[in-house]
């Protein structure tokens, strides 16, 4: 990816934004009963973060596993966020993937509830961590 500082800053607010909102509407569907929808929701808003933080690093990737691989190889293996937050990536990825394409799956209020709450402290990490790399864009 070839783009100078001010538009890696631009793109990765822009994705960030994106982000909040697939939040909101994450919570609107749990609130309404929609849970599957909620999931789907849920994840794209950790997906849209991972790539805002990405591209602050010049890194575009092309699928969700190439953006899931990157984001631990930049992020959780060098210690500026918690595995955990790998694990949550993982999690909401099999959920939305189940919830959109399987069979007879169901997915119920609490683990929409679950997948909300995940993503929300997801969506609040990369935050602190948008701001903070923010300044070293190069």
């Amino acid at each position: 990816m070839t783009l100078g500082p001010k538009e890696k800053i631009d793109l990765s607010r822009y994705r960030f934004d994106k982000a909040k909102e697939m939040l909101r509407d994450a919570k609107s569907l749990l609130n309404s009963g929609g849970f599957e929808s909620s999931v789907n929701r849920s994840y794209y808003a950790v997906l849209s973060s991972a790539r805002s933080l990405l591209v602050l690093r010049g890194i575009d990737a092309e699928s969700h596993d190439g953006v899931k691989t990157m984001f631990s190889k930049e992020f959780i293996k060098t210690g500026l966020i918690s595995g955990e937050f790998a694990d949550t990536f993982r999690t909401l990825q099999a959920r939305r993937i189940d919830s959109d394409y399987g069979d007879f799956v169901e997915i119920g209020k609490d683990k929409a509830a679950e997948s909300f709450e995940r993503a929300k402290e997801f969506v609040k990490k990369v935050e602190e961590l948008v701001k903070v790399l923010t300044k070293d864009v190069k």
